[in-house]
């Protein structure tokens, strides 16, 4: 019966090996917190050249003002270049904004991090074993 890769048998091994690989994954995924905190890429620039002052008014409603003013242009006349041009810088705005105020935190024990790893490397080394044929793997046999 061919299995993974082509190869003789290794669908057990295989599947055994994508498993581990899946759930140390799921594991390490669970253990990392994704919050946002603090200013953004835009609006830290706006608060350190306000000279601080100015903490409580940059909020992330200034950066949709680009977009809004975009949408509207375009829904007042869909074939003017500039609100096009405006609507999609607007939306990089946002996105920028987002992303730079993303902080990734992981609380995991060091010995469960091992686990994980090992749990993923061992899950990894069955599937690239699982190509390889079950006779190719085997010692040959004295007669």
């Amino acid at each position: 019966m061919r299995g993974s890769g082509g190869s003789e048998g290794g669908i057990g091994m295989f599947s055994i090996g994508f498993v581990l690989s899946l759930l140390s994954l799921y594991f390490f995924f669970d253990s990392v917190q994704v919050t946002t905190q603090g200013f953004g890429a835009l609006t830290s620039f706006v608060h350190r050249t306000a000279g601080g002052g100015m903490a409580g008014t940059a909020s992330m409603g200034l950066v949709f003002v680009p977009f809004f003013l975009g949408v509207v242009s375009l829904f007042v006349n869909a074939k003017q270049t500039w609100a096009w041009i405006l609507m999609w810088c607007g939306l990089g705005i946002l996105v920028i904004e987002i992303l730079s105020r993303i902080t990734f935190l992981m609380n995991v024990r060091t010995s469960y991090l091992l686990i994980l790893v090992v749990l993923f490397a061992a899950g990894a080394g069955l599937m690239i074993r699982s190509y390889r044929s079950i006779e190719a793997t085997q010692p040959p046999k004295n007669t």
